[in-house]
């Protein structure tokens, strides 16, 4: 009878389990992030919608990452990893921009901070209507321990970084 050491199965290895969990952990985050939105009712705003592009592209990444791992391609799912953690660690720089508006450390954007036109002119309040979001970047519609949705992405977006260099490490280790 022979045994398969499981030292050398791709699926066992560090770098498979730290981008499983990585993985595992964005989609959670995303697919939160969305029932708050459709189910909760809270709306986002264009900085929230920009905080999910490092989900959008770091899910698949993972994914393609742990494929890589699995084809026995160490050297290049490293590389995947390391840029999808370059993308959390954006993301993370992104978040707390969102997070510093809305405590007013300093202002958002024009285009979500109602900062942008005068509404004692009815020009500008008409122009204001067209561009309005539906919310605005300046408040936060919701805090748990003290932290807006941008701040728990922060907070999110640097673990889901260190998951992501982790596997990275991982995956050199095995090249």
């Amino acid at each position: 009878m022979t045994t398969v050491n499981s030292s050398h199965k791709p699926q066992t290895s560090a770098a498979y389990r730290a981008g499983g969990v990585t993985l595992f952990i964005a989609i959670a985050v995303i697919l939160a992030a969305l029932a708050f939105q459709y189910i909760g009712g809270y709306i986002p705003c264009p900085l929230c919608l920009q905080q999910r592009y490092a989900y959008y592209i770091g899910i698949p990444l993972l994914f393609a990452a742990l494929v890589l791992v699995s084809v026995e391609r160490p050297r290049l799912a490293a590389l995947v990893f390391f840029a999808v953690a370059l993308a959390f660690l954006g993301n993370a720089f992104l978040g707390t921009y969102h997070a510093g508006a809305e405590w007013k450390f300093w202002p958002g954007p024009l285009g979500c901070s109602g900062t942008g036109a005068d509404p004692a002119s009815v020009g500008n309040l008409l122009e204001g209507l067209d561009h309005e979001t539906g919310a605005r970047c300046d408040e936060p519609q919701f805090r748990f321990a003290g932290l807006s949705f941008a701040g728990w992405n922060v907070v999110i977006s640097i673990a889901l970084f260190f998951g992501a260099l982790k596997a990275a490490f991982r995956a050199i280790e095995r090249a």
